[in-house]
């Protein structure tokens, strides 16, 4: 996530490069184009840009408003987990009556749940759980593929033995266990939000369109500019270009990346929290960012 307000234009050229290239090149066959072949037998109309350019408009609108929208239902979800995550053990370490340490490996075990998301939804390998569990959890969730979904079994059973022993009194219990099913709901929005692929053809049709106006609108602007049509097709369709690069960064925003959701900093922010709660003595440092720019 980003932290500053400018972003920097070489941030923004190692986005776009290698489109710039690209309607560089196509700017310059369509001035040649226009300059030795057609120049003398028909002029383009002005219309043809101007129609791309209004549907382009449209086009690029409509994918920045869905990403955007992706985007915050993503950090809404994950605002929510830092809010359960700190209720849920704030009501273990209080209404709960154990001396078995049962709540303790409870909370842990749900640091280890948060990572277990995050990596799922990185598509990346996270150690950091594994110290937060037992060797009998890491032996339970090895025969599961979706491991935070096995962890929440794991603390479901757990609570269970808790009623059963008298240590939580059943108002309490259901009120825990509320908890561990808004879980299981912020990470099954979190998985339909990594696992539906926003439509291909939009953000291809968006492609095709801005190369059609760099291309009509060089060939319209060469009859009265020459040679320096090449530079203001190239900047036109830079704005535009760089607009839909910007959308289409927030369209995955789990990925690594500057434009993502910042799970690494929202996991430790957790994790510390709850360490804290627990008036453990090794807490770790929060994650710093990078360049003063950027958080991921």
């Amino acid at each position: 996530m980003l932290l500053v307000q400018n972003i920097r234009l070489s941030r923004i050229l190692r986005n776009t490069w290698h489109v710039d290239l690209i309607m560089i090149a196509s700017c310059t066959v369509a001035y040649l184009v226009r300059e030795y072949l057609i120049a003398h037998h028909f002029e383009i109309p002005s219309i043809i840009p101007t129609v791309l350019g209004t549907a382009i408009a449209f086009f690029i609108g409509f994918n920045n408003n869905q990403a955007y929208d992706r985007w915050w239902e993503a950090r809404k979800v994950w605002g929510a987990l830092v809010n359960d995550s700190r209720s849920f053990t704030r009501a273990l370490i209080n209404y709960v009556d154990d001396d078995s340490g049962t709540v303790k490996k409870m909370i842990y075990r749900h640091i280890a749940f948060l990572y277990a998301l995050k990596a799922s939804l990185r598509g990346t390998v996270d150690g950091i759980n594994i110290k937060y569990l037992t060797e009998e959890d890491l032996k339970e969730i090895e025969k599961h593929s979706n491991k935070h979904n096995a962890l929440l079994n794991i603390q479901s059973r757990d609570l269970q033995m808790l009623s059963k022993s008298n240590a939580v009194d059943g108002f309490r219990f259901i009120e825990i266990n509320e908890m561990l099913t808004r879980f299981s709901d912020s990470m099954g929005m979190s998985e339909r939000i990594k696992n539906t692929i926003f439509p291909t053809t939009y953000s291809y049709l968006t492609k095709v369109f801005i190369w059609l106006f760099v291309v009509s609108f060089t060939l319209v602007i060469s009859q009265s500019a020459g040679i320096a049509s090449i530079f203001l097709g190239w900047m036109i369709g830079f704005v535009f270009v760089s607009t839909q690069v910007n959308g289409m960064s927030l369209i995955n925003p789990f990925e690594n990346n500057s434009a993502g959701i910042p799970l690494n900093q929202i996991t430790r922010t957790i994790e510390i929290n709850l360490l804290q709660m627990l008036e453990e003595d090794e807490i770790p440092e929060p994650v710093k960012p990078i360049n003063e720019e950027y958080v991921l």
